[in-house]
């Protein structure tokens, strides 16, 4: 394969990541990580190793974290442990049972509120406060996902010039 067209490859694989980032059905990060590889062992790349094994490390940090950030964050804002439980099962369940997108999110969510009603059935409110702490905790992963595969391009790119 020429090398032009692996360049070609990698890149398209690192933008595609980075996209991934927001668009759950594409698996983000993993994708960025592989384009990055591709480009180190597909070419005649100067790229230290270093810059693998860092960004292999901050992608497992990152798969963990989008399942761990959620819960933590839920309990901050008031959120029990029963909430934080939910968060992560919904997830899975989301993952395997709403086959759409978003459905670990509507998981999360769902796992997080009944979560918290199984704790204390009256109290709703402390429920909904749950579910924002856990999209809070959505949103701080996805912004540490996009900001890895953005530097995983800049990393390349650079590379390149």
């Amino acid at each position: 394969m020429s090398e032009s067209l692996i360049l070609l490859f990698s890149i398209i694989l690192l933008i595609l990541g980075i996209i991934g980032t927001f668009l759950p059905i594409l698996p983000g990060l993993l994708l960025s990580l592989c384009g990055l590889l591709i480009y180190k062992f597909g070419g005649n790349s100067d790229l230290s190793m270093w810059w693998i094994w860092i960004f292999s490390v901050l992608t497992i940090i990152s798969v963990v974290l989008n399942y761990v950030i959620p819960a933590k964050t839920n309990r901050k804002y008031g959120g029990t442990r029963y909430g934080s439980i939910g968060s992560f099962v919904g997830t899975i369940l989301g993952i395997i049972f709403i086959p759409i997108p978003f459905g670990f999110l509507i998981g999360m969510f769902a796992g997080v509120f009944l979560g918290e009603l199984f704790h204390d059935f009256s109290d709703k409110k402390k429920a909904f406060n749950s579910m924002k702490g856990a999209f809070i905790g959505f949103l701080y992963g996805t912004f540490f996902n996009f900001l890895v595969g953005l530097a995983m391009l800049i990393v390349v790119i650079t590379d390149i010039i």
